[in-house]
C-alpha cells in the first residue's frame, strides 16, 4: 500500500517536472493525428486507383481494339515516370523550403523528409506526416500527365510520350502546382480558389492535350473513317473507378478527416449525378438517344467541374455547377470539335479543359454564402470571379507555351508519330509486340 502511494507521488512529481521543462522550452511541436494520417493514406490510394485501373480502362475502352494495350501502357508508363520524378525533383520544385511566387527548390531526392517530419494542413496546429503528403501530391502529378494522353492516343510513339512527359512535368506541372497550392505561389497569394486541382490538373491537362493534338496532327482517316470505341463496357467500368477514386482526389484535398472533407464528399456526389443526367438530357434535346457514353462523359464532366469547388460550394451550388459544365462540355464535344476539325481523340480538352474552365470560374460564384457556399459575410462574387479568370488565363498561357516546348523537344529527340504502317496495324503490335485480344 505505502509502496503504491509513494510510487504515485514520485510519478506525479516526475510528470510535473517534465511538464515544467516542456513549458520552459516552449510548446511541443504538433504531432500528426492517426485518423488524419489514415484518411490521407486511403485518399492517396484512391487517387492511384483513378489512374490504374480507372483512367487506363476509361481511355482504353474508348480506343479501337488494336490500340487498347498501347493506351494503357502509355498511361502506366507516364504514371511510373511521374512518381520517380516527383520524389527526385518534383516535390522540391513545387513545395520546397526555398523559392518565390513562381517556383521553389530544396528537398530534392526528399532530403530531410524523415518519418518524423510533418506537413501543415489548413487548420492551425494540425499536421500530417510529410511523407504521406509527398505521396498524395505525387499521385496528382501522375494523373495530370496521364490525362494529357487522351488527345494523342493511337498515333504517338511510346518513346515520344515518355520524353514529352519528362519535359512537361518539369516546365509546366511543377511550376503551376507551386503557384496554386504553395503558400508563396502567385495564385495562392492572389486568393484564387482551387480546392483540388481545377487549374493545376484539369485546365492544365486539357489545354495541353489540345495543343499536343494540334502539333501531332489527326489520326489517319479521321474524321471520314469510323473510329468508334471498341468497348464501352470497359469504359463504363473505368468511369465507376474514376468516380470512386475521385473522393480521394476531392475529399482528400482537405488534408484532414473533417467537415471540409465531408463537404467535398457530398459535392462530389451531387455535382457528378447532376452532370451525368444533364448530359443525357442534352443528347435527347439534340435529337439523339441518351447513351451510355453520354452518361460516362457527363460523370467525368461533373467530376472535373466540381474539383476546384469541392470544398468551396454548398451541395446545391455543386448541382448547378455540374449541370452547367455538362451542357457546355457536350456542346464542345458534339458541335465545336466537329466544326473546327481538330482530333482530340478522347475529348481530353472537350471535357477536362472546358469543364475545368467552367468549374474554376464557377467556383467564384458558388463560394458565395448567399448560394450556400462557405464564403464569409464580406465575400464579393465579382472580385472573386475576376481573380478566378486571371488564374485561368495564366494557367492556359503557361500550359500552351510549355506544351509547345515539350512537344518539339520530344519531336527532336524521338520523332512524334509512329509510321503509317504501325498506325494502320495498331500500336499494340507495332509499339509493344502484343495484342489486347487474341
Amino acid at each position: 500500500m505505502n509502496r503504491k502511494f509513494f510510487g504515485g507521488i514520485a510519478a506525479t512529481l516526475s510528470s510535473l517536472a517534465a511538464s515544467t521543462a516542456a513549458w520552459a522550452q516552449g510548446a511541443a511541436a504538433p504531432v500528426p493525428e492517426p485518423g488524419n494520417n489514415a484518411w490521407m493514406m486511403v485518399s492517396t490510394l484512391l487517387v492511384l486507383m483513378m489512374i490504374l485501373p480507372g483512367l487506363a480502362l476509361f481511355y482504353g475502352g474508348l480506343t479501337r481494339s488494336k490500340n487498347m494495350l498501347s493506351t494503357m501502357t502509355q498511361i502506366g508508363g507516364v504514371t511510373a515516370l511521374a512518381m520517380l520524378m516527383w520524389v527526385m525533383v518534383g516535390y522540391g520544385l513545387a513545395f520546397g523550403p526555398e523559392g518565390n511566387q513562381f517556383i521553389s527548390w530544396g528537398k530534392f531526392f526528399l532530403a530531410g523528409v524523415t518519418p518524423d517530419a510533418t506537413a501543415a494542413t489548413f487548420t492551425d496546429g494540425v499536421v500530417i506526416s510529410e511523407l504521406i503528403f509527398v505521396c498524395f501530391q505525387m499521385t496528382f502529378s501522375a494523373i495530370t500527365i496521364a490525362l494529357v494522353l487522351g488527345s494523342v492516343v493511337e498515333r504517338m510513339k511510346f518513346s515520344a510520350v515518355m520524353t514529352f512527359a519528362v519535359v512537361w512535368l518539369l516546365i509546366v506541372y511543377y511550376p503551376i502546382a507551386h503557384m496554386v497550392w504553395e503558400a508563396r505561389g502567385v495564385f495562392f497569394v492572389m486568393g484564387a480558389l482551387d480546392f483540388a486541382g481545377g487549374t493545376v490538373v484539369h485546365i492544365n491537362a486539357g489545354v495541353s492535350a489540345l495543343v499536343a493534338a494540334l502539333i501531332l496532327g489527326k489520326r489517319k482517316g479521321y474524321p471520314a473513317e469510323p473510329m468508334a470505341p471498341h468497348s464501352l463496357t470497359l469504359t463504363f467500368v473505368g468511369t465507376g473507378l474514376l468516380w470512386v477514386g475521385w473522393f480521394g482526389f476531392n475529399a482528400g484535398s482537405a488534408l484532414e478527416a473533417n467537415g471540409s472533407a465531408a463537404l467535398a464528399m457530398i459535392n462530389t456526389f451531387t455535382a457528378t449525378a447532376s452532370a451525368a443526367l444533364f448530359w443525357m438530357l442534352a443528347e435527347k434535346f439534340s435529337g439523339h438517344k441518351g447513351s451510355a457514353l453520354g452518361y460516362c462523359s457527363g460523370i467525368i464532366a461533373g467530376l472535373v467541374a466540381v474539383t476546384p469547388a469541392a470544398g468551396n460550394s454548398g451541395p446545391f451550388g455543386a448541382i448547378v455547377l455540374g449541370a452547367v459544365a455538362s451542357i457546355v462540355c457536350f456542346i464542345f464535344v458534339s458541335k465545336v470539335k466537329p466544326a473546327l476539325g481538330y482530333d482530340d481523340s478522347l475529348d481530353a480538352f472537350g471535357i477536362h479543359g472546358v469543364g475545368g474552365i467552367v468549374g474554376a470560374i464557377g467556383t467564384g460564384i458558388v463560394y458565395a454564402p448567399s448560394l450556400g457556399g462557405p464564403g464569409g459575410a464580406d465575400f464579393s462574387i465579382g472580385s472573386q470571379v475576376g481573380t478566378q479568370i486571371a488564374a485561368v488565363v495564366a494557367t492556359i498561357v503557361l500550359s500552351v507555351v510549355g506544351t509547345v516546348i515539350a512537344m518539339f523537344i520530344a519531336k527532336a529527340v524521338t520523332g512524334l508519330r509512329v509510321s503509317p504502317e504501325v498506325e494502320a496495324d495498331g500500336l499494340d503490335i507495332g509499339e509493344h509486340g502484343e495484342r489486347a485480344y487474341n
